[in-house]
Protein backbone atom coordinates (compact mmCIF):
# COMPACT_ATOMS: atom_id res chain seq x y z
CA UNK A 1 0.00 0.00 0.00
CA UNK A 2 1.61 3.54 -0.69
CA UNK A 3 0.38 6.19 1.08
CA UNK A 4 -1.10 9.61 0.59
CA UNK A 5 0.10 11.95 -2.03
CA UNK A 6 1.48 14.67 -0.73
CA UNK A 7 -0.43 18.02 -0.29
CA UNK A 8 1.94 19.39 -2.37
CA UNK A 9 1.00 18.20 -5.40
CA UNK A 10 -1.65 20.12 -6.32
CA UNK A 11 -3.32 20.35 -9.67
CA UNK A 12 -3.58 23.12 -11.57
CA UNK A 13 -5.70 22.60 -14.60
CA UNK A 14 -8.50 21.12 -15.88
CA UNK A 15 -8.53 17.72 -16.21
CA UNK A 16 -9.42 15.44 -19.04
CA UNK A 17 -13.03 13.53 -18.69
CA UNK A 18 -12.95 9.97 -18.74
CA UNK A 19 -15.23 8.62 -20.69
CA UNK A 20 -16.36 4.73 -20.42
CA UNK A 21 -18.53 3.45 -23.66
CA UNK A 22 -20.99 0.58 -22.45
CA UNK A 23 -19.13 -0.72 -19.57
CA UNK A 24 -20.08 -4.26 -19.14
CA UNK A 25 -19.52 -4.74 -15.41
CA UNK A 26 -20.29 -2.34 -11.91
CA UNK A 27 -17.04 -3.40 -10.17
CA UNK A 28 -15.09 -2.70 -13.47
CA UNK A 29 -16.58 1.21 -13.14
CA UNK A 30 -15.51 0.98 -9.86
CA UNK A 31 -11.95 0.15 -9.82
CA UNK A 32 -12.06 2.89 -12.56
CA UNK A 33 -12.93 5.38 -10.43
CA UNK A 34 -10.40 4.53 -8.02
CA UNK A 35 -7.83 4.79 -10.60
CA UNK A 36 -9.15 8.09 -11.30
CA UNK A 37 -9.44 9.46 -7.51
CA UNK A 38 -5.31 8.57 -7.29
CA UNK A 39 -4.80 10.89 -10.21
CA UNK A 40 -7.52 13.15 -8.66
CA UNK A 41 -9.11 13.42 -12.24
CA UNK A 42 -12.80 13.80 -10.83
CA UNK A 43 -14.91 13.82 -14.61
CA UNK A 44 -16.24 10.55 -15.06
CA UNK A 45 -18.78 9.87 -18.10
CA UNK A 46 -20.74 7.02 -18.46
CA UNK A 47 -22.57 5.60 -21.88
CA UNK A 48 -25.09 3.27 -21.36
CA UNK A 49 -23.10 0.85 -18.94
CA UNK A 50 -24.77 -2.73 -18.57
CA UNK A 51 -24.52 -2.59 -14.78
CA UNK A 52 -25.54 -0.40 -12.28
CA UNK A 53 -22.14 1.83 -11.32
CA UNK A 54 -23.80 2.56 -7.51
CA UNK A 55 -24.51 -0.97 -6.80
CA UNK A 56 -22.52 -1.93 -3.42
CA UNK A 57 -20.06 -3.49 -5.38
CA UNK A 58 -19.03 -1.01 -7.62
CA UNK A 59 -18.59 1.22 -4.49
CA UNK A 60 -16.99 -0.90 -2.74
CA UNK A 61 -14.89 -1.50 -5.87
CA UNK A 62 -13.98 2.18 -6.02
CA UNK A 63 -12.61 2.18 -2.69
CA UNK A 64 -12.11 6.26 -1.67
CA UNK A 65 -13.60 6.95 -4.89
CA UNK A 66 -17.20 6.41 -4.25
CA UNK A 67 -17.91 10.25 -4.44
CA UNK A 68 -16.82 10.17 -8.27
CA UNK A 69 -19.13 7.24 -9.34
CA UNK A 70 -21.84 9.18 -7.58
CA UNK A 71 -20.95 12.20 -9.67
CA UNK A 72 -20.62 10.61 -12.98
CA UNK A 73 -22.62 11.58 -15.97
CA UNK A 74 -24.73 9.40 -17.64
CA UNK A 75 -25.20 9.44 -21.67
CA UNK A 76 -27.15 7.28 -24.11
CA UNK A 77 -24.53 7.65 -26.79
CA UNK A 78 -21.04 8.37 -27.37
CA UNK A 79 -22.05 11.51 -29.16
CA UNK A 80 -23.66 12.96 -26.33
CA UNK A 81 -20.67 12.12 -23.60
CA UNK A 82 -18.39 14.13 -25.93
CA UNK A 83 -20.46 17.00 -26.99
CA UNK A 84 -19.02 19.69 -25.18
CA UNK A 85 -15.06 18.75 -25.41
CA UNK A 86 -12.73 20.30 -28.10
CA UNK A 87 -10.30 17.44 -28.08
CA UNK A 88 -10.89 13.58 -27.51
CA UNK A 89 -8.64 10.57 -27.49
CA UNK A 90 -9.67 6.64 -27.94
CA UNK A 91 -7.80 4.19 -26.22
CA UNK A 92 -7.64 0.89 -28.41
CA UNK A 93 -4.95 -1.75 -28.53
CA UNK A 94 -6.42 -3.15 -32.00
CA UNK A 95 -5.23 -2.37 -35.26
CA UNK A 96 -7.82 -0.19 -36.62
CA UNK A 97 -8.58 0.97 -40.75
CA UNK A 98 -9.21 4.07 -39.53
CA UNK A 99 -6.58 6.89 -40.48
CA UNK A 100 -6.56 9.01 -37.58
CA UNK A 101 -2.85 9.85 -35.34
CA UNK A 102 -1.64 7.72 -32.97
CA UNK A 103 -0.21 8.79 -29.51
CA UNK A 104 1.55 7.16 -26.82
CA UNK A 105 -0.26 8.04 -23.39
CA UNK A 106 2.32 10.33 -22.58
CA UNK A 107 2.37 12.65 -25.80
CA UNK A 108 -1.82 12.45 -25.39
CA UNK A 109 -1.67 13.85 -21.91
CA UNK A 110 1.21 16.53 -23.38
CA UNK A 111 -0.55 17.55 -25.90
CA UNK A 112 -3.50 18.54 -23.45
CA UNK A 113 -1.25 20.29 -21.08
CA UNK A 114 0.75 21.99 -23.94
CA UNK A 115 -2.83 23.54 -24.80
CA UNK A 116 -4.09 24.39 -21.46
CA UNK A 117 -3.90 28.31 -21.84
CA UNK A 118 -6.93 27.84 -24.57
CA UNK A 119 -8.85 26.56 -21.83
CA UNK A 120 -9.81 23.35 -23.72
CA UNK A 121 -12.13 20.49 -22.43
CA UNK A 122 -10.93 17.18 -23.49
CA UNK A 123 -11.34 13.31 -22.64
CA UNK A 124 -10.76 9.65 -23.82
CA UNK A 125 -12.83 7.39 -24.48
CA UNK A 126 -12.81 3.83 -23.08
CA UNK A 127 -14.50 0.55 -24.58
CA UNK A 128 -16.14 -2.71 -23.90
CA UNK A 129 -13.85 -4.88 -21.36
CA UNK A 130 -14.28 -7.61 -24.21
CA UNK A 131 -14.17 -5.62 -27.37
CA UNK A 132 -13.20 -2.51 -26.93
CA UNK A 133 -14.19 0.46 -28.73
CA UNK A 134 -15.97 0.00 -32.41
CA UNK A 135 -14.84 1.77 -35.27
CA UNK A 136 -17.52 4.33 -36.08
CA UNK A 137 -16.71 5.58 -31.75
CA UNK A 138 -13.48 5.73 -32.78
CA UNK A 139 -14.13 7.97 -35.66
CA UNK A 140 -15.70 10.31 -33.39
CA UNK A 141 -11.81 11.00 -31.98
CA UNK A 142 -9.38 13.33 -33.09
CA UNK A 143 -6.33 10.54 -31.80
CA UNK A 144 -6.13 7.10 -31.50
CA UNK A 145 -4.05 6.47 -27.59
CA UNK A 146 -2.38 3.48 -27.74
CA UNK A 147 -0.11 2.02 -24.87
CA UNK A 148 3.27 0.65 -25.88
CA UNK A 149 3.44 -2.81 -24.01
CA UNK A 150 4.72 -6.11 -25.13
CA UNK A 151 3.09 -6.76 -28.07
CA UNK A 152 2.52 -10.68 -28.16
CA UNK A 153 0.60 -9.54 -24.86
CA UNK A 154 -0.85 -6.00 -24.44
CA UNK A 155 -4.27 -6.46 -23.25
CA UNK A 156 -5.33 -4.12 -20.31
CA UNK A 157 -8.34 -4.48 -18.02
CA UNK A 158 -10.24 -1.12 -17.59
CA UNK A 159 -8.74 0.57 -14.58
CA UNK A 160 -5.27 -0.44 -15.70
CA UNK A 161 -5.79 1.86 -19.25
CA UNK A 162 -7.30 4.53 -17.18
CA UNK A 163 -4.77 4.73 -14.58
CA UNK A 164 -2.40 5.00 -17.16
CA UNK A 165 -4.04 7.94 -18.58
CA UNK A 166 -4.67 9.46 -15.21
CA UNK A 167 -1.28 9.21 -14.08
CA UNK A 168 0.39 10.80 -17.12
CA UNK A 169 -2.05 13.67 -16.66
CA UNK A 170 -0.75 13.75 -13.08
CA UNK A 171 2.25 13.45 -13.95
CA UNK A 172 2.05 17.11 -15.69
CA UNK A 173 0.09 18.91 -13.64
CA UNK A 174 1.84 18.32 -10.47
CA UNK A 175 4.83 20.57 -11.30
CA UNK A 176 5.62 23.64 -12.95
CA UNK A 177 5.85 23.17 -16.76
CA UNK A 178 6.57 25.54 -19.65
CA UNK A 179 3.30 26.05 -21.88
CA UNK A 180 3.03 27.29 -25.19
CA UNK A 181 1.32 30.89 -25.42
CA UNK A 182 -1.95 31.17 -27.24
CA UNK A 183 -4.80 33.06 -28.47
CA UNK A 184 -8.07 32.67 -26.36
CA UNK A 185 -10.02 33.90 -29.64
CA UNK A 186 -9.05 30.80 -31.16
CA UNK A 187 -10.99 28.30 -28.98
CA UNK A 188 -10.74 24.98 -30.68
CA UNK A 189 -14.12 23.45 -31.86
CA UNK A 190 -16.45 21.72 -29.56
CA UNK A 191 -18.10 17.83 -30.99
CA UNK A 192 -20.90 19.20 -31.06
CA UNK A 193 -19.96 21.88 -33.78
CA UNK A 194 -18.27 19.44 -35.61
CA UNK A 195 -21.16 16.85 -35.70
CA UNK A 196 -23.18 19.97 -37.05
CA UNK A 197 -20.92 20.79 -39.28
CA UNK A 198 -20.52 16.75 -40.61
CA UNK A 199 -24.50 16.85 -40.50
CA UNK A 200 -24.47 20.25 -42.95
CA UNK A 201 -21.56 18.79 -45.16
CA UNK A 202 -23.15 15.44 -45.47
CA UNK A 203 -26.50 16.68 -45.93
CA UNK A 204 -25.30 18.53 -49.23
CA UNK A 205 -23.29 15.76 -50.37
CA UNK A 206 -26.02 13.33 -50.51
CA UNK A 207 -28.31 16.36 -52.33
CA UNK A 208 -25.59 16.11 -55.10
CA UNK A 209 -25.31 12.62 -55.46
CA UNK A 210 -21.72 12.43 -54.21
CA UNK A 211 -22.96 9.96 -51.77
CA UNK A 212 -25.49 8.17 -53.88
CA UNK A 213 -22.90 4.30 -53.75
CA UNK A 214 -24.63 2.88 -51.11
CA UNK A 215 -22.28 0.11 -50.18
CA UNK A 216 -19.62 2.94 -50.36
CA UNK A 217 -21.29 5.51 -48.51
CA UNK A 218 -20.63 4.64 -44.60
CA UNK A 219 -16.72 4.15 -45.20
CA UNK A 220 -16.41 7.38 -47.15
CA UNK A 221 -18.31 9.27 -44.25
CA UNK A 222 -15.62 7.97 -42.01
CA UNK A 223 -12.72 9.58 -44.34
CA UNK A 224 -14.39 12.79 -44.69
CA UNK A 225 -14.83 13.11 -40.83
CA UNK A 226 -11.26 11.80 -40.55
CA UNK A 227 -9.75 14.71 -42.81
CA UNK A 228 -11.56 17.89 -40.90
CA UNK A 229 -11.02 15.92 -37.33
CA UNK A 230 -7.00 15.88 -38.24
CA UNK A 231 -6.82 19.65 -38.83
CA UNK A 232 -7.73 20.54 -35.37
CA UNK A 233 -10.29 23.33 -35.98
CA UNK A 234 -11.66 26.26 -34.27
CA UNK A 235 -14.75 27.29 -33.76
CA UNK A 236 -14.44 30.74 -35.85
CA UNK A 237 -13.30 28.28 -38.62
CA UNK A 238 -16.31 25.80 -38.58
CA UNK A 239 -18.39 28.74 -39.00
CA UNK A 240 -16.82 29.48 -42.06
CA UNK A 241 -16.76 26.04 -43.34
CA UNK A 242 -20.36 26.14 -42.87
CA UNK A 243 -20.07 29.42 -45.07
CA UNK A 244 -18.68 27.58 -47.81
CA UNK A 245 -20.55 24.81 -47.76
CA UNK A 246 -23.97 27.29 -47.93
CA UNK A 247 -22.47 29.25 -50.55
CA UNK A 248 -21.77 26.19 -52.75
CA UNK A 249 -24.85 25.13 -52.73
CA UNK A 250 -27.08 28.38 -53.08
CA UNK A 251 -24.84 31.31 -54.45
CA UNK A 252 -26.47 34.14 -55.15
CA UNK A 253 -29.88 32.45 -54.90
CA UNK A 254 -33.06 34.32 -53.01
CA UNK A 255 -33.36 30.75 -51.26
CA UNK A 256 -31.00 30.86 -49.34
CA UNK A 257 -31.03 30.24 -45.35
CA UNK A 258 -30.35 33.08 -42.87
CA UNK A 259 -26.63 33.44 -42.09
CA UNK A 260 -25.15 31.76 -38.58
CA UNK A 261 -27.97 29.36 -38.56
CA UNK A 262 -25.81 26.79 -37.75
CA UNK A 263 -24.34 28.58 -34.73
CA UNK A 264 -24.56 26.85 -31.12
CA UNK A 265 -26.99 29.54 -29.02
CA UNK A 266 -25.24 30.08 -26.27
Amino acid sequence: MFGKVSDLFVTKTTSPAIILVHSQLGENIGMAARAMHNCRLKDLRLVSPRQDWLSDKSIAASAGGAHILKNASFYETTEEAIADLHFVGAATARQRDIVKPVMTPRQFTSSLFDKKELKIKAGCLFGREKSGLRNHEISLADVIVEVPLNPDYSSLNLAQAVLIIAYEWFQLDVKPRAGSVSDEKSLPATKQQLNMFFQHLEGELDSSGFLRVKEKRPGMILNIRAIFQRTGLTDQEIQTLHGIVTELRYGGRSDRPKRNIWKIKE
